[in-house]
């Protein structure tokens, strides 16, 4: 069995960060707010470590695009950005 794939995603508040992790409970996805890693930056502080469906997106239904500063998936040697903010 191939290995889930777990992202990162930070947030501009923390209020986004919890209607994310909200999201993510609907979709049935495995979520966990946590501290932002030092190496990735966030405004807020929070991110949400999470394990997205097999579907192959990045983001839950209803994510907000302006709510998201980036989604990042761990490496050996830190992270690699899949998406940032534009804006």
């Amino acid at each position: 069995m191939a290995e889930q794939r777990r992202l990162v995603a930070t947030f501009v508040s923390r209020f986004a960060a919890m209607r994310f992790r909200g999201l993510c409970q609907k979709a049935g996805w495995e979520v966990e707010l946590m501290p932002v890693p030092r190496s990735l930056s966030s405004s807020c502080g929070t991110c949400a470590s999470y394990v997205p469906g097999t579907e192959g997106a990045l983001l839950p239904a209803g994510a907000r695009e302006d709510e998201l500063e980036l989604v990042a998936q761990a490496k050996d040697d830190g992270f690699e950005v899949l998406w940032r903010h534009e804006g």
